[in-house]
């Protein structure tokens, strides 16, 4: 298979699917006027694209084992379009939601096809490459979506955020037979569908009461709370007593494996939730128009593009564990120094602290190639659809969490007599410092789990022999 093909295929589908989160969110206001609805609807506009994304990523990989690359690849790619399109003509809030659901299922197959080609399409110095190109388009899409997501409301209309999709779509299938091999792993797992819909489940009715509890703090909304935590802890026993769990032992047992995923998961839960929320502040607090609103956005993907280069430098100095560790704490001190000014209504003094974001979060693309050298190729599906869950669920639940800080505060504050801008600023400011603190809990998560050397689960696997998996040999 063709390394720069590959490359480019697993550049822009990491960039595509990750799009996907977060470009919806300057429109959120546009959409919101025009269906009528309401920020907590407005939520699961996005919430309903990650969520069944990171519950399918978890028996999705062992498809991929079991279908083949190519197959796989191919039957995603047509139902991510298609969800699109639908997204675009959706008229009804029930319908934009069913679309967005549509769209997450399709990307869980995606990503995990995408990041065995990693595997089984690269030696080990193309796939440290690829690894940090990955990682680097998933935050760069994370931090240019909502100005591309402005750019479309603002000139073309909201539909056009969905549209935009299609593109990317056409130009990965025509690659696709020069990327992608037809081989299916032979001893491939079994998918654990049970296990899937359990804690699938059981994350919806978690993230509904979050939703729930910052638009109205009721004590009701405990009831879907507390049965979404039983149903993850049914999970968690079936998991332990099951003859094929949905993770695999051996997985699990790997200390760097479990601690990235958790590294992942807080990352993305303090960053993802804030990039949701700030074109909203933007426009609403600061008056700005929907392009106006996501370009300060920009100063974070100029960050991560300008830093990213050095990261295989700094880490062979620093190690890992310091290396990640240093991210996540200056993305703390970023959104720090966004809350200490964030009663300015002026983009100006922002500017430090967005630019703190970015180069943290190119520090932590470590994550993502440690993780990748820990695994067999037998595991390569399940084990790349776990590492994406992580994101995702951390991206659905961050959207939830800190609009639950959010809507709480903005609302005691409106109770005060407070106006609508400053009120929703100083939720904005309170859910910031919840964001810097769960950034913080996982650089000294990283600083631990990561200062031991990794064991391989499995031998490492060469070129030759993945290739040869690849053909189906």
């Amino acid at each position: 298979m063709n390394p720069g093909r590959t490359l480019l295929v697993v550049a822009l589908g990491a960039f595509v699917t990750t799009l996907d989160n977060t470009i919806v969110a300057a429109g959120v206001p546009s959409i919101g006027h025009d269906l009528s609805l309401d920020l907590a609807t407005l939520q699961w506009v996005s919430i309903g694209y990650m969520l069944p994304f990171a519950g399918l990523l978890l028996v999705a990989g062992t498809l991929v084992d079991r279908w083949g690359q190519r197959g796989t690849l191919g039957g995603g790619l047509v139902a991510f379009g298609l969800g699109a399109v639908a997204g675009g003509f959706a008229t009804t809030g029930a319908l934009l939601i069913a679309a967005r659901v549509v769209q997450g299922l399709a990307a869980a197959f995606l990503v995990p096809a995408l990041l065995s080609l990693l595997r089984t399409n690269l030696d080990s110095r193309q796939r440290a490459v690829g690894a940090t190109l990955w990682t680097a388009c998933l935050a760069v899409a994370l931090a240019l979506g909502p100005t591309l997501g402005g750019l479309l409301s603002e000139y073309l209309g909201w539909s056009w955020i969905f549209f935009s999709n299609v593109p990317f779509v056409l130009v990965m299938l025509v690659l696709l037979p020069a990327t992608a091999g037809t081989g299916r792993v032979r001893d491939a797992r079994r998918p654990a569908l049970g296990a899937m819909v359990l804690v699938t489940a059981g994350l919806v009715l978690v993230a509904a009461a979050m939703v729930g509890l910052g638009d109205d703090a009721r004590l009701a909304e405990a009831a879907p709370l507390l049965g979404g935590l039983a149903l993850i802890a049914w999970f968690a026993v079936r998991e332990r007593r099951a003859r094929e769990p949905l993770v695999p032992r051996d997985l699990v047992r790997e200390r760097v494996f479990t601690g990235a995923l958790a590294v992942q998961l807080l990352w993305g839960l303090g960053v993802s939730g804030i990039f949701f929320f700030t074109p909203l502040l933007h426009q609403d607090s600061l008056g700005l128009s929907p392009v106006g609103a996501g370009l300060p956005l920009v100063l974070v993907a100029v960050a991560i593009m300008a830093v990213t280069p050095a990261v295989p430098r700094i880490m062979a100095r620093l190690g890992p564990h310091r290396t990640v560790c240093a991210g996540l704490l200056v993305v703390a001190l970023g959104l720090l120094a966004v809350a200490v000014i964030n009663h300015i209504p002026e983009v100006p003094p922002r500017i430090p602290g967005l630019l703190l974001i970015g180069a943290g979060s190119a520090l932590t693309t470590p994550l993502t190639s440690y993780f990748l050298e820990i695994i067999d190729e037998r595991h390569a599906g399940t084990a790349s659809g776990l590492l994406t869950a992580s994101r995702e669920l951390s991206s659905a639940m961050g959207v939830a969490l800190i609009g639950a800080v959010l809507t709480a505060v903005r609302a005691a504050r409106l109770d005060e007599g407070a106006l609508g801008g400053p009120a929703l600023a100083t939720g904005y400011t309170a859910g910031l410092i919840v964001a810097a603190a769960l950034e913080i809990a996982g650089a000294v998560l990283a600083l631990w789990v990561f200062r031991a050397p990794a064991r391989k689960v499995l031998p490492v696997v060469t070129t030759e022999s993945a290739g040869s998996s690849s053909r189906g040999e």
